[in-house]
């Protein structure tokens, strides 16, 4: 596990055009781009208070090329959690997603029943016609792996917020959650599989769902 420090630290992977930037700049900034530009790798910071603490969410939108390996085993090394994100407008990009966790899970051994790791999906907003993976078959694949699965648009701003939220709440190692502007958010529909309870694996850890054990704001 990575060191405690005063930084919780959450890595985004996926492939190159699922919206993987759109979705972290959604959340940080509020903002929404339609033209497509590849990362190399960003650091995006969000100031909260955890246990009572201030604490820095720090948000690594990662490339979505496999040419720089070291970074991508560096980025899974330091972090705390992590969103694997596909567009539901190309099944590839859920393909490429598979080899990426089981990295993970390669890398972080025993500890990832306790690391929050959530399956996203992400275009919503686009047309039936469009799609190329239904939500049902994100959430078969999200159970298959014994993760966490949602539904986003960073286009239309859904279920952002509450993606970084219940990520947060999946974590059992420390008090963290957000609550923005001291409102009060709905709990996200979310998708769990089996092996999920609460937002949380079920092995080793209570759920902490709908019941946030620590209230942090952004500051």
């Amino acid at each position: 596990m990575p060191e405690q420090s005063n930084d919780y630290r959450v890595v985004v992977f996926g492939a190159g055009g699922v919206g993987k930037s759109s979705l972290v700049l959604r959340f940080i900034k509020g903002t929404f781009r339609e033209s497509y530009i590849p990362t190399i790798e960003d650091t995006y910071r969000q100031v909260i208070s955890c246990n009572k603490n201030i604490c820095t969410l720090q948000i690594t939108d990662t490339t979505g090329s496999h040419q720089f390996p070291a970074m991508q085993r560096l980025s899974i090394t330091k972090g705390h959690a992590f969103i694997l994100v596909y567009s539901v407008c190309s099944r590839q990009s859920l393909e490429e997603l598979r080899p990426i966790w089981n990295l993970i899970k390669e890398l972080k051994g025993q500890e990832i029943t306790q690391i929050p790791v959530m399956l996203v999906g992400n275009k919503c907003d686009e047309s039936a016609e469009l799609r190329e993976v239904t939500n049902s078959e994100g959430q078969a694949e999200a159970a298959s792996w014994g993760v966490s699965f949602m539904e986003t648009s960073a286009k239309t701003n859904h279920n952002v917020t509450e993606l970084f939220q219940e990520l947060l709440n999946m974590e059992k190692n420390r008090s963290v959650s957000l609550q923005l502007d001291g409102k009060k958010k709905k709990n996200p529909k979310i998708k769990k599989s089996k092996d999920i309870t609460n937002g949380s694996v079920a092995d080793g850890g209570e759920g902490t769902s709908g019941t946030t054990k620590e209230k942090c704001h952004v500051m």
